[in-house]
Parts: structure tokens; sequence; C-alpha cells
């Protein structure tokens, strides 16, 4: 059975970029119901032993584990999303994180602009995401309602950001586009991307 992960911080340390009330709703009724639903679903069954990730790639391709999967899916990518922010965050980034910008997205302004640029045009619901492809080099890739890179390819997620009207309407309401900017400008757990970049084998990111 899955738990509720903790979230990284306080509910009001991302303020006033996001909410305490827009975060307790979001993480405290969404997340904790995508949890509660999945475990709905495996009790008594075979895959009530399986981890999180294990579980998502067994039902993504199923047609009748499609509920299953949109639950379970998005209990790792609010997991993920929470992770992708920091208090006083954003912003250009350093290190490997931003040599890797440069090389392969053609520097920070150009991947901000095009980031922002996805995020806001990803029709309805779904996410943002900055991934390492297959093929070594990082781009950013829309998903819609709970698709998640994690689901079967071999792009492996770097951060993210929730498109999902609940994770801002309350804030701002139908201005996604500033919803986006708040997020690149002062939320990107930069040092949470590196890691996440820093922790895949060069055999991996190059072939």
């Amino acid at each position: 059975m899955l738990e509720l992960p903790p979230l990284p911080y306080e509910e009001d340390a991302l303020a006033p970029h996001i909410s305490a009330k827009t975060l307790s709703f979001h993480y405290g009724k969404h997340h904790k119901g995508y949890v509660d639903k999945t475990n709905k679903a495996i009790e008594g069954t075979e895959l009530d032993d399986l981890a999180l990730v294990p579980l998502i790639r067994k039902v993504a391709n199923d047609a009748a584990q499609q509920s299953l999967f949109n639950n379970a899916a998005q209990v790792w990518n609010h997991d993920f999303y929470w992770r992708s922010m920091t208090p006083k965050g954003g912003g250009r980034p350093k290190g490997l994180i931003g040599e890797r910008i440069d090389r392969d997205l053609g520097g920070y302004k150009k991947f901000r602009d095009s980031f922002k640029e996805m995020a806001t045009g990803q029709f309805g619901s779904g996410y943002c995401w900055l991934v390492l492809g297959a093929e070594g080099k990082l781009k950013i890739q829309a998903t819609a309602n709970a698709q998640t890179p994690i689901a079967g390819t071999r792009d492996v997620p770097l951060l993210t950001t929730d498109v999902w009207e609940h994770s801002y309407y309350l804030d701002y309401q139908h201005k996604r586009a500033a919803y986006i900017d708040a997020f690149l400008d002062n939320l990107i757990n930069w040092e949470f991307a590196e890691t996440n970049l820093a922790a895949v084998p060069e055999r991996e990111a190059v072939e």
C-alpha cells in the first residue's frame, strides 16, 4: 500500500508565488485523493506489493487499468512536482544543469521562452517537463493529464511543473502564464534537477 509522501517544505513556504491555501488544497485534497484511490484499487490484488514506479509501468498500456494508471501516475507526478520547487528558487541555473541548458537548449533565455510556451500551450490539464532524452540531450516536453515520462520512455525527468488548473487557479485564476512566470523566476529547484541529471549513468546519456 502507498503512503502520502510528506511535502519537502511547510505549506506556506512558497508564498506569495503559491499560497498556503493553494498548497493545502492541492496537496491535502488532490494528492492525498490519488493515493487513497490507488490504494483502494490495488488492495487485495497481485499489485498490492508493487512499489509505485513498477506499478505505474505495469498498468501503463492496459486500457482496462486506465483509472488505476491515472491515479498512480498522479501520485508520482505530484511528489516530483513538489520537489521541483523550493523557496527562493528559480532564475538562471549554475553548475552542470546550467552548462547542459546552454549546450542543448541554446541558453537560459531560450530555455525559459520554450518552457513557458510549452507549459502555457498545453491544452487542458497536464505537465511540462525538463527531461534528459534517450539520445543524451536535454529537452522540454509536455504531457497530457496523468501521463508521465517514467511510464515507459527512456527519457529521464529532471523537473516538472503542474499545469492542471487546480495548481494555480486560487492564486492566478485563468492566468496560467503568470503562474509559469512565477515558477520559472522564483520556484524552480535547480539543485533537484542537477541531482537527477548527475544520477544518470554516462553510458545512458550517450546511447
